[in-house]
């Protein structure tokens, strides 16, 4: 037993003293790191790990559980993300072309995950994951699930991957720039160059592929809907009580009184959703890229969320043709080596014939690449 101080009790790990074997969870922890945890040693996992009450007390304030869907979509569905979102699709545009096509997601609902859950990478988390997950183990709300997280989290330490002290993530646990669980990165977490272990932290390209995979895993079916709005006809309330997962039909949910505002196919599985607005209750029939979307978040209004930023990017780059921002981009290019001179660190500098050459091949380059994720964004939808 390893008996961790968590300043209001004790939480008990019942392991083996030669290590922690389960093939169940899939978890293979050597005998160095039990070592260290037992004796408490400076790099240990638990080195004066203590019940984090800020962790509890968010885990009790979900919004998902408080708030409207609007308030909900406010939070999330923002201006900036939307216009940061169209931007890192135009940086990253090499690697969001190989992921999607590896993995069969289109790049803008890629993005979208990125964009929700930690801003494009700046905002990864502050709270210490081992100490986060000891704290809701011992809590005891879902105790059975964030112990096979710790035990997950062990051993990506053991393995080499990240220190303990380095392992920062959310409340709840997750880590990286996708922001995966634990187990989520030993099972779904892909290296872009595809060799080495996954750097879903500092490395985007990482970040970038292993949503695609984790996506695929679950049965993102590219090019489908995700949520179509629907028409509610006095339903029984029990039909929203089902959970996540589409399993009655179309057809069958229309008899019941939720028909789709758009044509579906009657023999497709849907699930009806129901959340409440400011000004009432609306409904939806969600697909099965809806379904895949709780699998990251186990929420209908997360799914929503990302949903809706999906769409509002969408939006965004359809406003702005490829050819207005490849014209615009060659004006700048040509205006500046037309001038013959530039300014930099506060100084005029002639541009040579060299300069002048690279520089309108690269405006250019990049001309080509917006155009590219423009007409990418009018197919795919």
């Amino acid at each position: 037993i390893i008996d961790v101080g968590c300043g209001t009790g004790n939480f008990l790990l019942r392991i083996r003293k030669k290590g922690i074997k389960s093939p169940l969870l899939g978890v293979d922890i050597s005998p160095e790191m039990i070592y260290k945890a037992r004796s408490n040693l400076q790099d240990s996992a638990f080195k004066d790990v203590t019940l984090v009450s800020r962790v509890v007390e968010l885990d009790r304030n979900q919004p998902e559980f408080k708030m409207t869907l609007d308030r909900y979509l406010g939070k999330f569905v923002s201006p900036w993300r939307r216009d940061t979102a169209a931007k890192m699709l135009i940086e990253h545009a090499d690697i969001l072309d190989a992921v999607s096509a590896k993995y069969g997601v289109q790049k803008r609902y890629i993005v979208t995950f990125w964009g929700i859950e930690t801003s494009f990478g700046k905002y990864l988390g502050s709270f210490n994951v081992p100490q986060a997950l000891v704290t809701l183990a011992y809590d005891g709300r879902r105790s059975r699930y964030f112990r096979k997280e710790l035990l997950n989290a062990l051993q990506i330490i053991d393995e080499g991957h990240i220190s303990a002290d380095n392992m920062m993530g959310s409340w709840a646990g997750a880590m990286g720039q996708s922001q995966f669980m634990p187990s989520s990165y030993r099972a779904y977490a892909r290296s872009y160059e595809g060799d080495g272990a996954p750097d879903i932290w500092d490395n985007p390209a990482d970040a970038i592929a292993s949503v695609g995979n984790y996506l695929e895993a679950h049965g993102w079916r590219s090019g489908e809907q995700v949520v179509i709005d629907g028409i509610a006809d006095d339903p029984d309330p029990a039909m929203f009580e089902g959970g996540l997962k589409p399993k009655r039909t179309v057809a069958a949910l229309a008899l019941e009184g939720l028909a789709p505002t758009d044509p579906l196919d009657p023999a497709g599985l849907a699930t009806p959703l129901r959340l409440e607005e400011e000004d009432g209750m609306r409904y939806w029939l969600g697909l099965q890229n809806f379904y895949v979307i709780t699998r990251y978040n186990h929420s209908a209004m997360y799914a929503m969320a990302v949903w809706e930023l999906s769409q509002a990017i969408a939006a965004a780059r359809a406003t702005h043709p490829a050819t207005g921002l490849a014209l615009l981009t060659l004006w700048w290019s040509t205006t500046c080596c037309c001038s013959g001179r530039f300014r930099k660190n506060g100084k005029h500098h002639t541009i040579t014939r060299t300069r002048r050459t690279r520089w309108t091949r690269r405006c250019a380059s990049q001309a080509s690449r917006w155009s590219r994720c423009f007409d990418d964004t009018r197919r795919s939808g």
